[in-house]
């Protein structure tokens, strides 16, 4: 069948070949505009939260993240920290992002006890693949070297600085509620190595994590 249609389009362009590139000319456009507003429409805050797995979820907590809301009234919606703005990186994302629809048939996370017990797992796919891009959605709006002068003598981005640490590696936590499977494992981890708060915190002189 593949072949017939092939052949009768071989026979029409060389009976007209400048309406055949014309005719293929408009589709490449049709086709690349439909593409190119498909990609949008699902890079919206508003296509996130379509399905009740986000929307029940994960929403809330951002909701009530200095993202969402603060002094400057400048907002951080989904896709501006997990989708990348370069067009190539984005549309890789895209394509990754293709396994989310596979789960959402088999219903992966459809039950709040479901998304929980995956909550550890989840994240950390997002951490890893922040730490590999050098958290380059938080430096498209957040850049260390302009910070305060109050900020610059924060000892953790001294220490950042000096480490060559990302981003991620601090501020896990910042938009949505961290698994509590990890803050079970970071108290654990603190009390073990006896690490002070105040090694990098120059406000606190004491542990936080208490029993």
């Amino acid at each position: 069948m593949i072949k017939t249609v092939l052949d009768r389009i071989k026979i029409y362009s060389n009976s007209a070949p400048l309406i055949t590139a014309c005719l293929f000319f408009i589709s490449g456009i049709l086709f690349w505009g439909a593409f190119n507003w498909s990609l949008e429409l699902t890079n919206t805050e508003s296509f996130c939260i379509s399905c009740h797995e986000m929307r029940d979820n994960i929403y809330p907590e951002y909701k009530a993240s200095v993202h969402f809301q603060n002094a400057s009234s400048v907002r951080a919606t989904c896709p501006d920290c997990h989708v990348p703005r370069n067009w190539t990186d984005k549309v890789i994302r895209k394509i990754g992002a293709t396994n989310e629809l596979l789960h959402k048939f088999l219903g992966s996370i459809d039950t709040r006890e479901k998304f929980l017990e995956k909550r550890l797992e989840l994240a950390s796919h997002v951490w890893s693949a922040m730490e590999a891009n050098d958290s380059l959605e938080c430096r498209n709006c957040h850049e260390l070297d302009l910070i305060s002068p109050q900020h610059r003598r924060n000892k953790a981005h001294q220490r950042a600085e000096k480490q060559n640490m990302t981003c991620i590696e601090c501020h896990k936590g910042i938009a949505h509620k961290l698994p509590e499977s990890f803050i079970e494992a970071e108290h654990t981890r603190y009390k073990e190595e006896n690490i002070n708060c105040g090694n990098c915190h120059s406000n606190l002189e004491r542990e936080i994590w208490t029993d």
